[in-house]
């Protein structure tokens, strides 16, 4: 396919995004700037694709451009919002997150991005009404039913919980990280062989999964399978490693020492 209007170039960019040529994606949509300088939606889909490879500034850069070009471009705001939060600036992303709703009442990813943040900043009432929101805007919206899964989970809200993950799952079967933490919420309420069998799915899903590896490992140790339960900390303090997720490695070296001595 060959790209030749701006239209055309971002579509393709688009494209390859989706197929995981990430820099091609990059290359297409630089092209599609080169083409028209004011082009709102090319800096806005190239901050996606560079947030997405963790070059948070340069995604932070192509979306100040977008909101140049387009002052009312709610989308631009909410992907803003998502970038400074990964850079720590929650205040920043919050006001982001406020303006893309102010723009698009219905921008359910800026509902999202903004509850997260509430959730991680401690306001777990906030952040549930958030992601409410998000449902009654999109019903069939895997990630809100996710994301207020987690916040119900924190809230200690189990059955709640495992219900927004179960239908997470069904929207979304091949969500490894749902099954995984319906697995801790089934672990925290006795179900350790349900737990066992939802990390199981999760590692089918995504075998380099650590949390999934830890989780299980714990779980195994929480029926008497000692060596099962060493053999996935192992493997989970592994990854965790080549990761450079210290906190998480510490913690996983921490359960597999406690282990060993049972």
């Amino acid at each position: 396919m060959k790209a030749e209007t701006v239209d055309e170039h971002i579509n393709l960019g688009n494209m390859q995004f989706a197929l995981g040529n990430y820099q091609g994606a990059i290359a297409t949509f630089s092209e599609a700037i080169r083409l028209d300088p004011y082009s709102a939606g090319a800096y806005n889909n190239r901050g996606i694709v560079k947030s997405e490879l963790g070059d948070y500034q340069g995604a932070l850069a192509d979306y100040n451009q977008a909101i140049t070009c387009k002052p009312d471009y709610a989308q631009a705001y909410g992907n803003r919002g998502n970038v400074k939060s990964a850079l720590g600036d929650y205040q920043g992303a919050l006001a982001d997150y406020n303006q893309a709703i102010t723009l698009d009442p219905n921008c359910t990813e800026a509902y999202i991005g903004r509850g997260i943040l509430k959730n991680e900043l401690g306001d777990t009432q906030g952040a549930l009404a958030d992601f409410d929101q998000a449902i009654g805007i999109k019903p069939d919206y895997a990630l809100a039913y996710y994301s207020r899964g987690l916040a119900k989970d924190l809230s200690g809200d189990n059955q709640g919980a495992l219900a927004d993950f179960n239908e997470a799952i069904r929207l979304q079967p091949s969500d490894y990280k749902s099954y995984n933490n319906r697995g801790v919420v089934k672990y925290n309420s006795g179900d350790k062989q349900g737990a066992i069998a939802d990390y199981n799915q999760a590692l089918l899903l995504q075998p380099h999964f650590a949390d999934a590896y830890n989780n299980r490992g714990v779980a195994k140790a929480g029926l008497g399978d000692i060596q099962g339960a060493i053999s996935d900390l192992q493997e989970a303090v592994k990854i965790y490693q080549m990761q450079g997720d210290i906190e998480r490695y510490n913690n996983a070296l921490d359960s597999l020492r406690e282990i060993r001595k049972l």
